[in-house]
């Protein structure tokens, strides 16, 4: 990654809320909200920001839990894919494409539990580059999932 992308991503970020009461302010605004982003990263907070990295924090929600009030597979499938692009994402670029995600569930993580995201860019050849993305108890350290992505850096811009 060029410094250039890494002020760029890194400024980008830092736009991101960093609390959860502006993460809720963030999902009151109409012309902001829509469900998808309530649902799937309402409450995700960025803790640090580094060169191809961002680690963050979220508290189990009871909306993201499955029937037996674990965090759903599918949530953190979500999670994997949307905080993956982060240590690569630049406002006003174009949206980077999804090519492949593979995650391994390890352990669960129950309503409440305080998670650790940790975002890392891993490398780039040409324009697909490679994310690994850790979810982790932040009380106890385990390993909850683990999740690698593949994206291709997109060059046009979407007319969508």
């Amino acid at each position: 990654m060029d410094e250039n992308m890494e002020t760029q991503v890194k400024e980008s970020l830092q736009q991101l809320p960093k609390t959860q009461q502006e993460s809720d302010t963030l999902s009151r605004h109409e012309d902001v909200f829509n469900i998808y982003d309530y649902v799937a990263v309402t409450g995700i907070r960025v803790d640090r920001v580094e060169p191809g990295l961002v680690v963050s924090t979220l508290k189990v929600p009871p909306r993201l839990t499955d029937r037996a009030g674990n965090l759903a597979n599918g949530a953190i499938a979500n999670i994997v894919d949307i905080v993956a692009h982060s240590p690569i994402y630049v406002v006003g670029q174009p949206a980077n494409v999804s090519v492949d995600i593979s995650i391994s569930y390890v352990s669960a993580a129950k309503v409440n539990d305080e998670l650790e995201i940790t975002s890392k860019w891993l490398g780039q050849r040409g324009r697909y580059s490679a994310i690994l993305v850790c979810l982790k108890n932040k009380a106890t350290g385990e390993l909850i999932a683990e999740g690698r992505h593949s994206v291709f850096l997109s060059k046009v811009v979407p007319k969508l």
